[in-house]
């Protein structure tokens, strides 16, 4: 009878506590199999959008072997409408740009370039696209409009690259000072292990290697 009244006991403290508390316990609940749901959810939709973005980037892929311009921009464009937020769309779209520099699109380059810039969330990509767009301002003589691109602030491992096309504006605009500081200041920045540093080499030994290395610290700066 004793462990009966005991028993009571538990029962009534445990529905008094349940009257109390029982609605907020519920709702917590609720709330934590909502968010593992969403979590969830969420995480399948993620794989479901990277599938089918692969998809897409290999018929880009493909369609750039097959030198397919048209099919290679359409591709680009169903990414950025569908996948934006993947990572295959800004490499899709610098492919897409140069796909559009070798058929002398160069307006539909540079619109794609623009894109990756102002969207992409990885530097490399954003400063690619910088390079790739100062390189056709330099085709069409906007020296000023292409070193604007190229100035700012960069991390130390796209400072190299930067250099580089710098040098090759300074160098038609035939300010060979700037251009020889500027290809030696690559060469400063880039890895040993960088193939392009070897082109570099050439076009530096091409006019005369470098003048002044005061020179170099100022472009470094610009």
């Amino acid at each position: 009878m004793a462990y009966d009244l005991e028993e009571q006991e538990q029962l009534d403290t445990l529905k008094a506590w349940w009257k109390q508390y029982g609605n907020l316990v519920t709702w917590l609940l609720v709330i934590a199999l909502s968010v593992y749901a969403g979590w969830t959810g969420w995480n399948t939709y993620q794989r479901n959008q990277s599938t089918q973005a692969s998809q897409l980037y290999d018929e880009l892929q493909k369609s750039i072997l097959a030198k397919d311009n048209l099919k290679v921009q359409r591709a680009a464009t169903d990414l950025v409408e569908k996948f934006a937020r993947t990572s295959y769309a800004p490499m899709a779209v610098l492919l897409a740009a140069k796909s559009a520099f070798d058929t002398n699109d160069l307006k539909m380059a540079k619109t794609q370039l623009h894109w990756v810039i102002d969207h992409s969330n990885v530097e490399e990509y954003k400063v690619l696209a910088k390079v790739r767009l100062a390189g056709i301002a330099l085709d069409e003589k906007a020296y000023d409009e292409g070193l604007s691109l190229l100035s700012g602030d960069f991390s130390s491992e796209f400072l190299g690259s930067i250099a580089d096309r710098k040098g090759d504006i300074y160098f038609a605009q035939n300010k060979i000072a700037e251009a020889r500081s500027a290809y030696q200041l690559a060469l400063d920045k880039m890895s040993v292990k960088n193939p392009a540093r070897q082109l570099i080499q050439i076009k530096l030994d091409a006019i005369g290697g470098v003048l002044d290395n005061k020179l170099t610290s100022s472009i470094a700066t610009k």
